[in-house]
């Protein structure tokens, strides 16, 4: 049997004035796939390829259920989280890995 992780996110745009929440098992690909552009909607129309945040999680119940807890929070609640692991607010996606 094949054992997953799952990684709840934060998108940014570079101006850091929208957010972006969202779930995938493979982090890094979905970080290229922002920065692409390859993914319509949201991220493509605000530009939103920065990632901020992540958090990485064994089940995907628990994914999902964390991914709609962020998604419900305040702005500065979600800053908040923010700073906790990247207090700069740099881009944690760079050179096609997720450094910290």
């Amino acid at each position: 049997m094949k054992v997953y992780s799952f990684y709840v996110y934060i998108l940014s745009n570079q101006k850091f004035s929208v957010f972006y929440t969202g779930l995938i098992n493979d982090l890094a690909r979905r970080c290229l796939e922002h920065k692409h552009k390859t993914i319509k909607g949201f991220t493509e129309k605000y530009n939103v390829d920065q990632l901020m945040y992540f958090e990485v999680i064994d089940r995907a119940e628990d994914a999902i259920k964390r991914e709609k807890q962020i998604k419900s929070y305040s702005r500065s609640k979600k800053i908040n989280l923010i700073d906790q692991l990247n207090p700069c607010h740099s881009n944690l996606f760079r050179d096609g890995k997720i450094e910290l």
